[in-house]
């Protein structure tokens, strides 16, 4: 396509995509909650090691900007066409600073990768064997991230802001046939996002965790989210405090079922709830089921600011990539 054939008074920026978010937040807070605590569940069962997984998609993100830089895009099926993905050469150092980490953490990590298969050197390659390790292929994943981009598309047609209907399967369509783009722009959003709430909380099974029982808490709530068909829907703030004003006794969830959920081990589960409790990030009812903190809000909010607006960036570049496609 020709530069001059794309209007750009249809494209959208991300400012507007963010504020749409923000004041659209009861219609799209149960999509996107799940959507992350799935991806979470995904990082998790690959290694039962949320950072080793987190290692792998920062080393597979570089290559991804190498394909961009050098104008290379693959479809999700060229790109998964073949079981090893070689990197481009890396150091500890900069995984160190990519992902906030010790430098003896990453170091170590990364020699446990190599123990495992999933990192080999041969020669001056690195290679990723797909093979070594489940929950590769983000199947699930395409089809989750289009479905709340889908959402926004709409919340964005409601304000005559996006003028491009859309359905969830022409978003899947798109990210699939432009897989290598759309995908480093995934995780672009995704490593300095989790990587914000490591900061926060200090370690990603807390977060893990916490983010078990907000989305426990938004599904038990959600009657009181809901707005009728002639109703603006609530925003941010406003969704937030229904949720803190609704900690009773059938909002809170077990140490056992978010061992079920997250398949993290029952006892991990209550080692971290302690920090979380200590920090009031979580709560108990009466119940003892973990609730969110009355405090979390507050505290949480420049993290979840800071999150929206990397969220923001990525929606708006598969929006506007369908716009001039």
């Amino acid at each position: 396509m020709n530069l001059q054939e794309i209007d750009f008074t249809k494209t959208l920026t991300d400012e507007q995509v963010y504020e749409s978010i923000m004041s659209n937040y009861s219609d799209l807070s149960k999509e996107w909650i799940f959507h992350q605590w799935n991806w979470m569940n995904n990082v998790y069962a690959s290694f039962k090691d949320h950072y080793k997984y987190m290692i792998i998609i920062s080393l597979v993100e570089k290559t991804l900007q190498f394909y961009d830089q050098m104008q290379i895009q693959y479809s999700y099926d060229e790109y998964y066409s073949k079981s090893y993905q070689q990197i481009e050469r890396f150091s500890i150092t900069e995984l160190c600073e990519k992902l906030d980490l010790p430098k003896e953490t990453v170091r170590r990590k990364v020699l446990e990768l190599e123990k495992e298969g999933v990192i080999s050197r041969s020669k001056k390659k690195i290679i990723i064997d797909r093979k070594a390790f489940p929950f590769v292929k983000p199947e699930n994943q395409i089809k989750f991230s289009s479905k709340y981009i889908y959402l926004v598309s709409q919340a964005l047609n409601k304000d005559k802001i996006y003028s491009k209907k859309l359905d969830p399967k022409i978003v899947e369509n798109i990210i699939r046939k432009r897989f290598t783009l759309c995908w480093r722009w995934f995780y672009r959003m995704q490593i300095p996002l989790i990587i914000g709430y490591h900061k926060f909380m200090e370690d990603l099974t807390c977060f893990h965790i916490w983010g078990t029982v907000a989305m426990n808490q938004v599904l038990n709530v959600q009657k009181h989210l809901d707005t009728s068909d002639d109703e603006p829907p609530l925003d941010h703030f406003t969704t937030s405090d229904i949720l803190l004003k609704n900690l009773g006794s059938n909002t809170g969830i077990s140490a056992m079922s978010i061992s079920d959920m997250t398949q993290i081990p029952r006892a991990t589960i209550i080692r971290k709830c302690k920090y979380l409790l200590k920090n009031d990030l979580l709560k108990m009812n009466e119940k003892k089921q973990y609730v969110l903190s009355t405090m979390n809000f507050k505290k949480i909010l420049p993290y979840q600011v800071e999150a929206f607006k990397y969220k923001a960036k990525f929606i708006r570049k598969v929006l506007n990539l369908l716009v001039i496609s």
